[in-house]
């Protein structure tokens, strides 16, 4: 006699509530990078193909910000926020919601590995996304929540910014061809060689069985709205203080960090280097670094310094670190910090000969 199994319908409809989870979840970042990327990207990309210039430097004139001020710090504070606000919020939305919303056996298999082909995977899923670092740093935070791998929400956290098809499209109206050359491959390596990297630094980071997940394993524990928001809420609170202290210090702090170079030391490997730790510290908005470089290379700076930025400065900041600091060590970070620099004075040194 046939045996009949009771656990197949209740298995079934559960896939299919983790598969229109997920679809949700598209829809909803489809909707709001639409609305906050791609949309006003698509604007901004038109007016660089006309003009050679995506808007003024938001570190402003560096013949009169040499010097310290609250009334500047100010400024950039509020300039850099009204930057990047929409996307913050869409950042711990999207964080909140990876974490709710994508079924975790799912997330397990394709992120959940420590080799390369996952970290492939999370660099590419973040070429979409083109959020700054700190504005992505809260997706990442969501992905290691769930058991993503170190190296492939390192790769989706890196990517976003370094692999931003718009940014590399603003760079090539506005500055030249091998500027976006030299940021694609530093952009290459440091998402996925730089990524891959740090998780083997990892010891004890062992692959989860995705096999103790059922297709709705975490999300049956409670309502939907109660776990967005006490996911949102943490978020929240261990991410958004840190976030606005840490940008309040960088910007009083932007007046030492890039110091007026005459054209003498203008393209010099000290200038290289001391801009390379520079921007790997500083906090900008996505693209920005365009504007700051095309104005600082028109009052003297050299294409090796310029080039340096353009790869430390979108990568990592201090802040962005800051955020991510829980959900990963500090070994792997500083790593993370290090590397940056590292491939971004390799990248100085070759622009020099532009």
């Amino acid at each position: 006699m046939a045996v009949v199994n009771h656990t197949a319908k209740p298995e079934q409809q559960s896939g299919k509530k983790a598969a229109w989870l997920a679809v949700l979840f598209l829809v909803i970042a489809g909707l709001g990078l639409f609305y906050v990327k791609w949309w006003p990207y698509y604007e901004k990309s038109l007016l660089a193909a006309h003009t050679h210039s995506i808007g003024t430097s938001i570190l402003g004139d560096p013949g009169k910000s040499a010097s310290f001020s609250w009334d500047g710090t100010f400024q950039y504070v509020t300039a850099y926020f009204q930057a990047v606000w929409k996307a913050a919020v869409l950042g711990i939305l999207l964080g909140s919601l990876v974490q709710v919303l994508l079924p975790s056996a799912w997330l397990l298999k394709v992120l959940g590995k420590t080799s390369f082909g996952s970290t492939v995977i999370a660099g590419a899923s973040a070429i979409p996304g083109m959020m700054c670092t700190c504005c992505a740093a809260p997706i990442a935070v969501g992905l290691r929540k769930k058991q993503a791998s170190t190296p492939a929400a390192l790769a989706f956290w890196i990517g976003n910014p370094m692999l931003n098809p718009a940014t590399l499209i603003f760079m090539a109206f506005v500055l030249s061809w091998k500027f976006t050359l030299l940021r694609i491959v530093a952009g290459l390596i440091m998402t996925f060689g730089v990524s891959w990297l740090a998780g083997r630094l990892v010891k004890n980071e062992q692959p989860v069985d995705i096999r103790q997940f059922g297709p709705d394993a975490g999300e049956n524990n409670g309502s939907f709205f109660l776990r967005w928001g006490k996911a949102a809420g943490n978020m929240i609170l261990y991410l958004v203080p840190a976030y606005l202290l840490s940008v309040v210090v960088l910007s009083a702090a932007r007046f030492w960090l890039f110091p007026a170079f005459g054209q003498h030391a203008g393209n010099s490997i000290t200038a290289v280097i001391l801009l390379a730790f520079a921007g790997m510290l500083f906090v900008i908005p996505t693209a920005a670094e365009i504007p700051i470089v095309q104005t600082m290379m028109a009052f003297g700076l050299g294409t090796g310094p310029a080039s340096a930025l353009l790869v430390t400065l979108p990568a990592v900041s201090l802040p962005s670190l800051i955020m991510v600091g829980r959900s990963f060590s500090k070994q792997i970070l500083l790593f993370v910090a290090a590397s940056c620099v590292v491939v971004g004075i390799a990248a100085g040194l070759c622009g020099m000969f532009f």
